[in-house]
């Protein structure tokens, strides 16, 4: 190439670049007038906001959540009183939700779950109207049917252009924060009556590809963050090191592989508790010595579960949430990672729902009962200190639901007469595995006529709490009240239980 070839060659790209810089100036330019775009207080004035009304927020950053406490402290700046709260599930860090309960900006709460010291609060009476409990898929299935009506919507995006287009994950260099799947926000995004996406990091038209769709948004704010990535894997997600639980895993790896169900094509899902964890480790070794893979991985998706897709021991992922940045990394450039709504997911209402296609699941529990009842809600002490999650969903829709529990913690038994609330009926649960052994539902004699012939110790329920109180004698009774502070919802829509409130006092 001649010396003028080569100088026309480099006028040409900075002519290039140029005018490509200068479209993406006017393009940005023409978007910041995007009707959408707005502050948040303009958001709110805007969607018609009253008194009285339900607005709605997901969870998918967990313990890094910012955006139902920036949300509300606004609504309380406002002037906003006697609003209904319909998030997915409220953790540790929504404490300061506590003093908009008190000032009555905040009187009604629909959730999967309570933790932290606003499920204390909660747990003692401060509520005069009681949380409405309900499961993922229940929560999606009454968003559907309109048994929970949204008004506003609030859910925070990790991008967003100026008309609306939102997913958990960006591709922009300045991204602030990822969360990966959106699965809870979609149900809301696409049935209530104002959609406003807040955002750390608006893009240029269009953010493709897209988890909320601008046909969905009404208002999009831009905000300083919406979430700590860093958070997502906090609580109950967890590795663990412990022997009792890496036994525990051991065992419900053993029934997994003796149980009929552990063949090519097989389907599972796994909890967030350290045993279920560990039981995929397992499960791992099985399958590469037997030459099996699983033909789908469901639910809340974690690193685990990315690594055995990228080995080719899983076929797909179905992801609702992604509990790690390494699925919400891989949500993002895998298309065999698919993103799906808590009513695709679990929804009892939804023919095609994944849950009705899962063949295993792995579930922990809080207590369970010696008629199988399982709770994962309120702890021992009466206090709300969990989620429902799709714990009732995969239990009812799997195969095989099996739920790992060591039979004490510390002197609290694990296994006892009758749970303290009732969040999983027995008739869904196959399988409890302790340490001390594995009991069978006596409606699944098959099954425990295949793990005995394996060699795995079975065990009558009953002669695990026996063993359990053996050991530490009979717990006193809960000092309960006389107030309902929560209301189980099933599947169905029904009542399952109600949770009374802890008098100190007694």
């Amino acid at each position: 190439m001649s010396d003028i070839q080569a100088a026309a060659k480099s006028l040409n790209k900075s002519v290039y670049e140029d005018n490509l810089k200068k479209n993406i100036e006017e393009r940005m330019e023409l978007q910041g007038k995007s009707p959408k775009l707005a502050t948040l207080e303009e958001a709110i004035r805007r969607s018609g906001l009253k008194d009285g009304m339900t607005i709605s927020f997901h969870h998918h950053f967990r313990g890094g959540d910012k955006v139902v406490n920036l949300v509300v402290a606004k609504l309380a700046e406002m002037g906003f009183k006697n609003l209904h709260l319909a998030a997915s599930s409220l953790s540790d860090v929504h404490a300061p939700l506590i003093e908009h309960i008190k000032n009555g900006v905040i009187t009604r709460i629909s959730t999967s779950g309570l933790r932290g010291e606003l499920a204390r609060e909660i747990s003692m009476g401060l509520m005069e109207e009681p949380v409405i409990f309900r499961s993922h898929g229940g929560r999606g299935a009454a968003i559907a049917k309109g048994d929970l009506h949204i008004d506003v919507a609030f859910l925070g995006a990790s991008s967003c252009d100026p008309l609306g287009n939102a997913c958990g994950y960006s591709r922009s260099e300045n991204a602030k924060s990822i969360c990966g799947s959106l699965g809870y926000a979609l149900p809301d995004a696409q049935y209530a009556d104002k959609v406003v996406i807040l955002t750390d990091d608006l893009v240029p038209y269009p953010n493709t590809p897209n988890s909320i769709s601008e046909r969905d948004v009404d208002f999009v704010v831009e905000v300083d963050s919406v979430g700590d990535s860093s958070k997502i894997a906090s609580g109950a997600i967890r590795d663990t090191k412990n022997p009792r639980d890496i036994l525990l895993a051991q065992q419900a790896a053993k029934v997994i592989i003796n149980s009929g169900y552990f063949k090519d094509g097989f389907s599972i899902q796994t909890g967030s508790g350290g045993a279920s964890l560990a039981a995929v480790k397992f499960i791992r070794e099985s399958m590469i010595e037997k030459g099996i893979k699983a033909s789908f991985a469901l639910g809340g998706i974690t690193a685990h579960m990315v690594k055995l897709h990228e080995e080719g021991l899983i076929e797909r992922l179905i992801d609702v949430q992604s509990f790690d940045k390494v699925a919400a990394e891989s949500i993002k450039t895998d298309p065999m990672h698919k993103e799906v709504s808590s009513c695709e997911y679990a929804s009892a209402d939804e023919p095609g729902s994944a849950v009705h296609y899962l063949d295993i699941v792995i579930l922990s529990a809080l207590e369970a009962d010696v008629n199988f009842n399982v709770n994962v809600l309120v702890g021992s002490d009466g206090i709300i200190r969990g989620a429902i999650g799709g714990h009732p969903d995969t239990a009812a829709d799997s195969a095989l639901s099996i739920i790992v529990c060591p039979l004490l913690r510390g002197r609290i038994p694990c296994i006892v007469d009758e749970v303290t609330t009732l969040i999983t009926p027995g008739s869904s649960v196959d399988v409890i595995v302790t340490e001390y052994g594995i009991a069978v539902n006596p409606r699944r004699p098959e099954l425990a006529e295949r793990l005995k012939e394996a060699g795995l110790k079975v065990v009558d329920i009953k002669s695990l709490r026996d063993k359990a109180l053996s050991i530490i004698g009979t717990p006193a009774a809960l000092p309960f009240g006389d107030k309902t502070v929560g209301i189980v919802m099933n599947r169905d829509g029904s009542v399952l239980d109600v949770i009374k409130n802890i008098d100190d006092k007694k």
